[in-house]
């Protein structure tokens, strides 16, 4: 595998580990969907974690801008799915520091924990295991901006965009693998299942 995987590499890694799943699911947010992908299951090995992350890295780092500012850049991500992408990222690039959001129950905003906050005039990079309906993400830049830093860009494994995901404009978006998969809003209408087939009720 080179040090970017490829598509059909990162597609097969994530099958043979069982992180990306073909049926009929429901997710929380009421969506219906053809694929689940739940990259922890990935992440249980060293060596694959380290290949994605490494491979995410380059892509970022082949833009010259961001390539320009590496040592004082720091990455931002989400708790706790997004830490093991964002510290691996974080050493193969050579960047300054990771800080992560965090909430106490669900359904509650993502918050930075007290004094584990970027600071003000920051060049932030966010990144995330999934880019899936941008929440976490959308919650995230508002945190970065309201603290007073620049974000320069996004960075994902997987990007497996929702029918709700939101428009992040001009930023940067940097990712290994994209899924195209489908999505119902409607189940009685939905042509994903077979007839009689139960979606599997998926927590994330």
């Amino acid at each position: 595998m080179e040090l970017v995987p490829t598509q059909e590499e990162i597609v097969k890694l994530l099958r043979e580990t069982g992180a990306l799943r073909d049926g009929f699911f429901e997710y929380p947010n009421g969506l219906y969907s053809n694929q689940y992908l739940q990259m922890a299951l990935a992440f249980r090995y060293f060596q694959h974690q380290k290949i994605l992350s490494v491979g995410l890295s380059r892509k970022v780092r082949a833009n010259p801008e961001i390539r320009a500012i590496i040592d004082e850049l720091s990455i931002v991500t989400p708790a706790t799915g997004g830490l093991p992408v964002a510290y691996g990222v974080c050493e193969a690039l050579r960047a300054k520091e990771v800080y992560w959001a965090e909430r106490d129950n669900e359904g509650e905003p993502l918050r930075f924990r007290q004094f584990v906050e970027p600071k003000r005039g920051e060049k932030i990079l966010l990144v995330d295991d999934i880019l899936r309906t941008g929440s976490k993400l959308t919650q995230l830049k508002s945190l970065a901006e309201e603290a007073g830093c620049e974000v320069v860009g996004l960075a994902v494994i997987v990007y497996q965009p929702t029918p709700q995901m939101p428009d992040f404009g001009a930023l940067p978006l940097y990712y290994l693998c994209k899924l195209d998969s489908l999505y119902c809003t409607d189940r009685d209408s939905c042509p994903i299942p077979t007839p009689g087939q139960k979606p599997v009720k998926v927590w994330i």
